[in-house]
C-alpha cells in the first residue's frame, strides 16, 4: 500500500514527475540512483528513483518532503503544494 497523498508520485518515473510538477530545479545522478528536486515557496521536495531491475526505467522508490528553511513537513502536503505551484504559472 502506498501512504494516503503520495499514490501520484510513489512508483512513478522521471517523465511523469515533470509532468506532474513541471521542471526538477535539480537532477542528480548517483551510483544508479537519480534524485529530482522540486522546490516551492511552501515547501522542497526530493525524489529517489531507482531502477527495480537492469531492464526497466528508475521510478520513484522514496521522497522527502521539509520546508525551506529546513524543518519537517507533512510529504503529501508538499506534493500538493507543487502541483499548486505547476497549475499557477
Amino acid at each position: 500500500m502506498r501512504p494516503t497523498g503520495l499514490e501520484r508520485v510513489l512508483g512513478a518515473n522521471a517523465r511523469a514527475l515533470t509532468a506532474l510538477f513541471g521542471s526538477a530545479d535539480q537532477d542528480v545522478h548517483e551510483e544508479g540512483a537519480q534524485r529530482l528536486q522540486f522546490r516551492s515557496p511552501i515547501c522542497v521536495l526530493d525524489a529517489y528513483l531507482y531502477p527495480p531491475s537492469a531492464a526497466r526505467e528508475p521510478v520513484v522508490t522514496y521522497i522527502d518532503a521539509r520546508q525551506p528553511d529546513g524543518r519537517d513537513i507533512d510529504r503529501a502536503s508538499c506534493v500538493a503544494a507543487l502541483v499548486r505551484r505547476k497549475e499557477a504559472r
